[in-house]
């Protein structure tokens, strides 16, 4: 039996021999634990040390292996990680849009398998490289699915396990590639360490066991927060509920607005009374008036009736019709006490879900699911970022998914906003989903040294600190109106300077490394 731990005894002065691919008996399990394991670091189980453990099981499975058997071996692993993580999807929808998108995104994980393993004599040449080349081909898997298809789908990030972790801070210097970089780096020096550790002399251990020490007091050293700004102001999250959770949530919007009404009637009762402080800014979730209140008297009539009683702005989540026939927008539009709508502060979602908001290739999708002729009007994606002004701050307005976009948030920033507001649905999903977004929240705060909220129909809701601490999180499937103060900022991160430029020169290195590795391949011949 031929196993990580077999090596061949080196001659004096030569490196060590790698080690030999392990045997299909073990890399199987092994595949499969390395899913369970990335699972386990994310909400709602947050056992983030996990992560790295699963990035070193994943490129021990594979490492040495025919690129066939690699991609195989990392397609075990992404079922095993993805079919859980998503398992919120099947909820109302029925089995096939979750096994689908599971299955599709299992398939770049595959690509990532089969990468490490065509990457082995590279890294068998230059053993001391091992991690780095780990931490690229993760960094260049997240950056192909968080963009195909239709826009990518970037759950499951690396970096959105990390939320307790020392390296979250790194967000500030990177944002999200940085950080899955430097989880998958920490991974690969575990790996290394394993392999090492068979070879049990000071020159061979110290230095994977020096850097993660060096990788995690780094984390703990990067500065949160911004320069300028400092003044604070009083915001209101309203959760308001709804009936019952699930796709017909939108069937019960007349009372999904009464709810969010009612809430912001009672906050303006106990501000008047002096039980609650007077707040600067409401924030209402998205769908919270699924009733166009633009063109329906009723609703708008009942938006102004809150936004005059608590007598500050109502920023309100709404689906407006138009601006074609058949055609729906989902928007956060700031609502004024005494003047109403202020249609020159409205944001259009720019990301609309594929397959949710709108259907493409809609004949095609029907054939594999009627399920599809839910969604009967396309969302049409808004043009401009969500930079909306408010009398005491300049908000970046993101709505739901698109949390998980940096582009979208980092375009708010740039755009001048001093606070993040994430206007969000959970109401046909779940608790895990809930608090998985909330962990997006969480990086983006660090990453552009923002507070930020995330106000939801359902929950959770809450506040987040630059540092990425949650305050006043609420339950689910509640009804709650949550108060804080929030402090404004004016100031760029290195990360907000920087854009996107860490994950491009981290993707180019990963393809220099996989075009390097073709060298080695042809030298010899890797088992398998």
């Amino acid at each position: 039996m031929t196993t990580l731990d077999q090596t061949r005894p080196a001659e004096a002065g030569s490196p060590p021999t790698p080690p030999r691919p392990l045997p299909l008996r073990v890399a199987v399990p092994l595949a499969v634990a390395a899913g369970l394991a990335l699972l386990a670091a994310f909400p709602p189980y947050g056992w983030w040390p996990l992560a790295p453990v699963g990035v070193a099981a994943l490129a021990a499975a594979t490492h040495r292996r025919r690129v066939r058997a690699g991609a195989a071996l990392g397609f075990l692993t992404g079922v095993a990680l993805f079919a859980p993580l998503l398992a919120w999807t099947n909820l109302h929808t029925g089995n096939l849009p979750w096994v689908l998108l599971s299955l599709s995104q299992a398939a770049y994980l595959a690509l990532l398998g089969a990468a490490t393993a065509w990457v082995s004599p590279l890294t068998d040449r230059h053993r001391a490289a091992w991690p780095v080349v780990t931490a690229l081909l993760w960094v260049g898997q997240e950056a192909l699915r968080d963009r195909t298809p239709f826009g990518g789908f970037p759950w499951g990030r690396l970096a959105f396990s990390q939320g307790d972790s020392p390296l979250l801070r790194l967000a500030a210097l990177g944002g999200a590639p940085l950080v899955t970089f430097a989880t998958a780096l920490a991974g690969g020096l575990l790996l290394h360490l394993l392999w090492r550790s068979w070879r049990p002399t000071a020159a061979a251990t110290w230095w994977p066991v020096a850097g993660l020490v060096v990788l995690l007091t780094v984390g703990l050293a990067v500065p949160v927060g911004v320069r300028g700004g400092g003044d604070r102001i009083t915001v209101a999250i309203v959760q308001g509920n709804v009936p019952r959770l699930g796709l017909d949530f939108n069937a019960q919007r007349q009372a999904v607005l009464d709810n969010h009404v009612d809430a912001t009637l009672d906050l303006a009762r106990r501000v008047t009374s002096g039980e609650a402080d007077r707040p600067d800014l409401v924030v209402w979730p998205e769908n919270s008036s699924d009733i166009d209140p633009l063109r329906d008297p009723a609703a708008g009539a009942r938006i102004s009736q809150a936004a005059d009683a608590v007598g500050v702005p109502v920023l309100v989540g709404a689906v407006l019709r138009g601006p074609g026939p058949g055609q729906v927008r989902n928007a956060g539009i700031l609502w004024r006490p005494g003047t109403g709508p202020d249609t020159d502060q409205l944001y259009t979602k720019r990301h609309p879900v594929p397959f949710a908001e709108y259907v493409p290739m809609r004949d095609l999708a029907r054939k594999v699911s009627s399920q599809v002729d839910r969604v009967r009007s396309d969302f049409v994606p808004g043009t401009e970022p969500g930079v909306l002004r408010t009398d005491v701050a300049v908000l970046g307005d993101v709505i739901c998914f698109e949390v998980a976009y940096d582009g979208l948030v980092r375009d708010t920033v740039t755009g001048g906003a001093q606070l993040l507001v994430v206007q969000t649905n959970n109401a046909t999903f779940d608790e895990s989903e809930a608090l998985q977004q909330m962990a997006m929240v969480r990086l983006r705060a660090v990453e552009h040294g923002r507070d930020a909220l995330m106000a939801s129909t359902v929950g959770v809701s809450g506040f987040v600190s630059p540092d990425g601490r949650v305050d006043g999180a609420t339950g689910f499937n509640t009804g709650a109106v949550v108060v804080r103060q929030m402090r404004l900022g004016d100031g760029r991160t290195v990360a907000t300077r920087v854009g996107v430029w860490p994950e491009v020169l981290l993707v180019v290195a990963a393809g220099l490394v996989l075009a390097g590795a073709a060298v080695p391949r042809r030298r010899r011949v890797v088992p398998g």
